[in-house]
């Protein structure tokens, strides 16, 4: 999985890296468009982890048919649900980045970029539906092979679609966006038949099914979503901050944002793989097990997360040199790589709890971690280090609130977890 997700996340970034060839406005386009498109990002996942949960949960249970009606059912109901908030936001789109600080130029650069890639975003929404079903069912090697051919291929068209070979112009901005398209429904194209014939999928009685699944499944998927729903809420709010500084910051932002995305990989990687793993110990109560297993991959996280995160610190001006062209952008993005990488260590940490506290039954205590995270420490201290500093205390701030989240995070994890264990010996 970390594998899978390390090229799904990659493919991002070489986006990126791709069109700040194009020049600044078209990198900065894209960066206006990050925070409607962690929304699309944030309602999938919340839908992913209920399926994988649901799923699971009937497979424990002995009731193969059910597990297969349900398959079924949250690709029909969860891509309906997908293609309809996809096209809110391609008809809302003037005055969302309007509120994210585009004026009008910015907007008719972004409109004809954003209408391929809402379509772009719910081929990889049904896409991402169907790994869900292949982890519940305990297969991972095949999504996250899936995941890297469709990077590859994406990697392949970006740069015949934006700039072109031959006689061909290519589209510059939009052919990011065809190439996202295309390789999403090319994997979709695979997966879903393979989920048939697999046998994961059964149409008979799947009105019923909907009637006693939507209960558990909006249980799951309600606190997991507005969890997911945050980060995107708080990105809108950060990029209108960052908006104010001037485009040259919007776009180095939006780079160290996609940079963010694939440093963290092994964290979103454990976020996939942990959680059956800690909901199996759950169901037979074993405590010390669940103990034992947050250690280690809570250890894990910071010692990888720091290490990396203080060699990019290290590097910062020579690997903002190797990303960007434009002067003002490569200084922007190096104090962005400067103060924010070796923040990561423990921003891991605080992503490992909330995962974790889905599989152990505590939606809600997730959704206040994931609350407490962005609008308790990581949005004050950005919108203070502004204040304070212009874009290097932003910087600063942002860093500084992913410290006290991940901190604030695992010492709630402990105190739950402890009240849990007292409460079984007194049983």
């Amino acid at each position: 999985m970390v594998m899978g997700v390390a090229s799904l996340l990659g493919f991002n970034l070489v986006d990126s890296i791709f069109i700040a060839r194009l020049g600044t406005e078209p990198l900065a386009a894209q960066s206006f468009t990050f925070p409607l498109h962690f929304l699309i990002i944030g309602v999938q996942v919340g839908f992913g982890i209920a399926i994988a949960a649901i799923i699971s949960r009937a497979i424990g249970a002995d009731e193969p048919e059910r597990a297969q009606r349900q398959g079924a059912l949250v690709l029909i109901g969860g891509g309906a649900f997908m293609a309809l908030l996809a096209f809110v936001l391609w008809l809302i789109q003037d005055q969302a980045f309007a509120l994210l600080g585009a004026d009008a130029d910015m907007r008719s650069v972004i409109r004809p970029y954003w209408n391929l890639w809402v379509c772009a975003a719910w081929a990889g929404a049904v896409l991402y539906f169907g790994y869900s079903i292949f982890r519940a069912h305990g297969r991972t090697f095949f999504p996250g092979t899936m995941m890297m051919i469709t990077s590859a291929l994406n990697l392949v068209l970006d740069p015949l679609l934006i700039f072109g070979v031959g006689s061909f112009q290519g589209f510059g901005l939009e052919g990011a966006a065809l190439a996202t398209l295309i390789a999403f429904g090319t994997g979709a194209l695979i997966v879903l038949p393979m989920l048939q014939s697999q046998g994961w999928l059964e149409h008979r009685h799947i009105l019923r099914e909907a009637r006693t699944t939507a209960g558990p499944f909006v249980h799951i998927a309600g606190p997991a979503m507005i969890s997911q729903l945050m980060p995107p809420l708080a990105a809108m709010l950060a990029t209108g901050l960052v908006a104010r500084i001037g485009e040259d910051s919007v776009a180095a932002w939006g780079l160290a944002s996609r940079m963010e995305s694939f440093s963290i990989v092994l964290v979103l990687g454990l976020t996939m793989a942990l959680p059956p793993w800690l909901g199996k110990c759950y169901g037979a109560g074993n405590w010390d097990e669940i103990r034992r297993l947050m250690r280690i991959a809570a250890r894990g996280v910071v010692i990888w997360q720091l290490t990396l995160g203080l060699l990019l610190a290290a590097a910062s001006v020579p690997l903002a040199g190797l990303l960007v062209q434009d002067p003002a952008v490569r200084e922007n993005l190096a104090v962005l790589l400067l103060c924010l990488p070796p923040s990561y260590a423990l921003l891991g940490i605080c992503m490992l709890v909330v995962s974790a506290s889905n599989a152990l039954g505590w939606p809600v205590r997730a959704m206040l971690i994931s609350f407490m995270r962005l609008f308790v420490w990581y949005l004050p201290l950005l919108w203070i280090g502004k204040e304070l500093g212009g874009f290097a205390g932003l910087a600063v701030g942002a860093g500084l609130g992913n410290l006290l989240a991940g901190a604030s995070a695992w010492g709630l994890y402990r105190r739950a977890v402890a009240g849990t264990t007292r409460g079984s010996d007194s049983r």
